[in-house]
């Protein structure tokens, strides 16, 4: 057997220096676990996630419970406020309230027969009546509101409907419908009446179109309030029916 030359000796002794220690050091040391393993299903990451989610659910909780909270105390201030009004205004105290009375009239001629009346006192509806066989258009003169109300202005709206009634030359009215809207502001006087006459009345004369006749006026008188007529009903016009 041929003996290795001094050359071979030393480059095999220069690559043993260089990559023996590498070798010893795979054969020795045990294979590494990869440096991230895989989180199972439901573990920490899906726990967090679901911690979080129920945190900002009862985020939410919270911010509703405050608002029906705020709710709440709004509408028992509302109400603390309706009974004081209630109690001053309502319960009969003459020296801080007043009191309203009002009255339609039928001032209209033969051709106009009144169908249909709706008032309202500051936008709230306080009577509306459709005539039936002239329970609403034979009556001159009937009571609308009597009450107590809070000291101040207040506003009348008026809307009446006239069926025309024609005889005569004039027939051709029985076709028609006249509509009118109006509106009145008065002044409350606490400790006093304000009785208010809502006149359905023709403007104008004969030669005035028949469309343009129908009209409303206010006739208003106010008197001093007695402990005796709280809630009571004041005397109709003189020599008409209520």
């Amino acid at each position: 057997m041929r003996k290795p030359s001094g050359f071979s000796l030393l480059v095999a002794s220069a690559l043993w220096t260089a990559a023996g220690p590498a070798l010893l050091a795979d054969a020795q040391t045990p294979a590494q676990a990869p440096a991230t393993a895989p989180v199972p299903a439901g573990g920490p990451a899906a726990g967090s996630s679901a911690g979080g989610g129920d945190q900002q659910f009862e985020l939410k909780i919270k911010g509703i419970e405050e608002q029906v909270n705020d709710l709440k105390e709004k509408i028992f201030r509302t109400k603390s406020r309706l009974l004081l009004l209630q109690e001053t205004v309502l319960g009969g105290n003459i020296s801080s309230s007043a009191k309203a009375v009002i009255f339609h009239e039928n001032d209209m001629g033969s051709s106009f027969v009144l169908e249909s009346a709706a008032y309202a006192l500051d936008g709230a509806a306080i009577f509306t009546k459709v005539d039936n066989g002239g329970d609403l258009s034979d009556k001159q003169n009937f009571e609308i509101f009597n009450g107590q109300i809070v000291p101040g202005n207040h506003q009348i709206s008026v809307r009446l409907v006239y069926r025309g009634h024609g005889y005569g030359l004039f027939t051709y009215l029985e076709g028609y419908k006249f509509k009118v809207q109006s509106s009145y502001t008065f002044d409350a006087e606490p400790g006093r009446v304000s009785v208010v006459r809502v006149v359905g009345f023709e403007k104008g004369g004969m030669t005035t179109d028949l469309k343009d006749r129908p009209a409303v006026r206010y006739d208003i008188e106010v008197s001093k309030e007695k402990a005796g007529d709280v809630g009571g009903a004041a005397t109709p016009p003189a020599g008409k029916d209520k």
